[in-house]
């Protein structure tokens, strides 16, 4: 393999985050249940789907706060 190919182990973008890797990855799954249980009647599940946004906005601004500190040129 030549430089920067990806190996079985290895994925190939390392800093790409997968989704089951997520803090959200549950109401994630819930939401997508919920979709299967009633038929993809999309007004049952808004519960589901507003407690999953809700999550994903928290991590998106735990993300944001750790970055600050970061500097592009370091």
């Amino acid at each position: 393999m030549g430089p920067g190919a990806a190996t079985a182990s290895e994925p190939p973008y390392p800093s790409t985050a997968r989704l089951s890797d997520s803090q959200c990855y549950d109401q994630y799954t819930a939401s997508l249940k919920c979709l299967e249980v009633f038929k993809s009647d999309k007004s049952k599940c808004q519960e589901h789907f507003d407690i999953y946004k809700a999550c994903k906005k928290k991590e998106r601004e735990a993300r944001l706060e750790r970055n600050k500190s970061r500097s592009l040129f370091s």
